[in-house]
Parts: structure tokens; sequence; C-alpha cells
């Protein structure tokens, strides 16, 4: 993040199974979050805050099907926030990211990655998503989104998650 940036990452722990993830885990998910930033083209200036949900397949699933018709569960969704005016000293709502326990933990198994690196990983792409990056678009918006991730990830000491890809996110 560049010194104009100030970010306030608020993590909710909602599933207790989070826990055991990383020793610190609060930390862990700001570092993450914190690395998606830097790594942005287009960081936002000024002070932001950003909120970042741990939760359950259940509840993921719930937000999705009421978010985005998708009745199933997803190991990743972020919520950007509308643009608002600024107010000295006020951070203002960048978004939400949600993570599923659930699903990220049988995604690292398929995977045989750490589900901490998964965590990382996704927490870096959900951040992503918050700024406008969007794989969804076409694949130079993909291959564009997934360079940004490996970078950020680089500086986490998170091997490259697209290098031996077993499937599709």
């Amino acid at each position: 993040m560049s010194a104009a940036v100030s970010a306030e990452i608020d993590v909710a722990v909602e599933d207790a199974r989070w826990t055991s993830v990383a020793p610190d885990l609060e930390a862990f998910v700001i570092r993450a979050v914190e690395a998606g930033l830097a790594a942005a083209p287009e960081a936002p200036e000024g002070e932001f805050e950003i909120s970042v949900l741990l939760t359950n397949d259940a509840a993921v699933q719930d937000l999705n099907r009421t978010w985005r018709g998708k009745d199933k569960p997803t190991n990743v969704l972020s919520f950007p926030a509308a643009p608002q005016p600024t107010h000295p000293g006020v951070p203002r709502p960048l978004g939400d990211v949600v993570l599923a326990y659930d699903t990220m933990l049988r995604e690292s198994a398929e995977q045989s990655k750490p589900l901490s690196d998964h965590l990382a990983h996704l927490l870096v792409h959900g951040t992503l998503h918050l700024l406008g990056q969007d794989h969804e678009t076409g694949e130079a918006d993909a291959e564009a989104m997934e360079a940004l991730e490996v970078a950020a990830l680089r500086t986490l000491g998170v091997p490259d998650p697209y290098a031996a890809e077993t499937c599709t996110e």
C-alpha cells in the first residue's frame, strides 16, 4: 500500500474452526488483505475499511442465494461497497469479503495445499474483487487478476496457486 492509503481491516470469526488455520489468525488475515491491496494497480486513496467474515458453508450459501441467485456454497464472496462521500477522519467502506470454511477445507485437500495458503490466496482474490478486478469478464481479465494474485502471494511466501492447478475456482 502506498503511504497515502490507510486501511482498517475488521476480522470477524463466526466459525471457530478457522482459529486452527494460523497461530494469529487476525494478523494473518490482515497481512493477506494488505498484500492484495499492495498488488492492485489502482488501490484506493485515503482512509478506508474492509470487513472480513470467516464463516461456514451454510452462511455463505445463504448469502450466495440471496445476493447472486446461486443456491450453493462457494469459497469466497466479495461485496464491494457503493461509492460514498468521504469525510475527514472517517474510513470509507471498501466492502466485505466472506469465506466458507467447509468449502475451503475441501478445496485445499483436493488441491494438496495447506489451508493457510488457500486462505491467503482467496483473501487476496476477494480483496482484488473489492478493487474492481474481475476474472469472469474475459480471459485477459482473468489472466491479469491471476498475475496480481501471484505477485501478492509471493510477498507472503505462498507458492503460485496456478502453477499446478488441479481445479478451477
